[in-house]
């Protein structure tokens, strides 16, 4: 696959996962920095979210988890705990996956994740 194809794959990836979010995410980086935006078109959702063994609610759920599990990544959750809904997840399954980190990361980092959750779920109306 050619750079512009994963490009053009890994945007219809990111609208489809994350939405508005995920634009939002891409159009913050502009001035600055757009090269991490398209390393994270064309890399993240053009090579590895697009890969086919894993479906999209599974890659969220390990997203989730995995920024969980390094703290101190709020906006990130945001987005992806939408991303989570939008693919599928419902907020019990977002939870449960929070509860199944605690014996591994620790309750802190655990309640944080479901204090973003809370605040994902009360702007969407859930």
């Amino acid at each position: 696959m050619t750079q512009d194809e994963r490009y053009t794959v890994g945007l219809k990836k990111l609208q489809e996962i994350d939405g508005e979010a995920g634009e939002a995410v891409i159009t913050s980086l502009s001035g600055l920095s757009e090269d991490i935006g398209t390393y994270i078109i064309s890399f993240a959702f053009g090579e590895v979210y697009s890969r086919p063994s894993l479906d999209l609610k599974q890659r969220e759920m390990i997203t989730i988890t995995s920024l969980l599990s390094q703290g101190d990544t709020a906006a990130q959750l945001r987005v992806h705990i939408n991303g989570s809904l939008n693919v599928g997840l419902t907020p019990q399954d977002i939870i449960e996956t929070f509860i199944q980190c605690i014996p591994y990361v620790g309750f802190p980092k655990v309640l944080n994740a479901v204090t973003i959750a809370k605040e994902v779920f009360s702007q969407r109306g859930i």
